[in-house]
């Protein structure tokens, strides 16, 4: 990222660590990076490397060892847990691979319900863009036992989308979707980065669903080990083969 981009979301020098004595495990060391804004960033990494670990510190829904967090200008970690929740409720969205969308509620009702427990009116022309971008304005109506897994996960997307937050962060969104679910669903948040200047942070485990992005991230044993830039399928797979003998094998 060059010094001119402005970054949405920053970690410096990021330490997250679980248990102690023997059973202590460090799941991130000291880490350092930066996610522009309008950027579509994928984090790769072997099984443990601490990719799911940085996407909830930086989404603020744990709070690292030591370093700081910056969600535009303010530092997550300072933050009361009443304050961490109005800043992850008005200024971040949330897809996560188990769609977690209320069975009892409507996917409109689903799509809305961020901003109705803030008490905030959705803005119309920014919803109707939205729900035009997921292809589903003929099953808003339905509930998610009628929609197809696939459906399911661009409602969760879209959900995340109708509050305009600054960051959507996604915790392998296309991890329990077909082939075609998942292009689906990736396309989507590749045009919200592309057409609406969206920022989007993605933990994928998936070569394809990366290349998907502007720029891949990749870390093993809670570190930043590589970056690519206008990855495609091929250059990510080469990458996590020298991080991760397993993938080679």
């Amino acid at each position: 990222m060059t010094v001119t981009d402005q970054a949405a979301v920053r970690a410096v020098d990021v330490t997250k660590t679980y248990g102690g004595g023997q059973t202590q495990v460090d799941a991130l060391i000291g880490l350092t990076a930066s996610f522009g804004k309008g950027r579509f960033t994928a984090i790769m990494g072997p099984s443990g490397s601490g990719k799911s670990t940085l996407l909830h510190c930086l989404a603020g829904l744990d709070r690292p060892t030591s370093g700081q967090v910056f969600i535009g200008d303010v530092e997550v970690a300072g933050l009361s847990e009443k304050q961490l929740t109005h800043l992850r409720r008005d200024r971040i969205g949330f897809v996560f691979q188990a769609f977690n969308l209320v069975p009892t509620l409507t996917a409109l009702e689903n799509i809305t319900l961020p901003l109705d427990l803030a008490g905030r009116s959705p803005d119309q022309q920014w919803l109707t863009t939205v729900i035009d971008t997921i292809g589903l304005g003929d099953r808003l109506q339905h509930k998610p036992s009628e929609l197809s897994g696939g459906q399911q996960q661009r409602v969760a997307c879209a959900r995340a989308l109708a509050s305009r937050p600054e960051v959507v962060f996604a915790d392998e969104p296309t991890g329990n979707l077909d082939s075609q679910s998942s292009a689906d669903v990736l396309g989507f948040l590749h045009r919200s980065v592309r057409e609406f200047g969206q920022t989007v942070v993605m933990v994928t485990h998936d070569p394809t669903a990366a290349s998907y992005a502007d720029r891949v991230l990749f870390l093993a044993d809670g570190r930043l080990r590589s970056e690519l830039i206008d990855p495609t399928a091929e250059t990510v797979l080469d990458t996590m083969k020298s991080l991760d003998p397993a993938v080679a094998g």
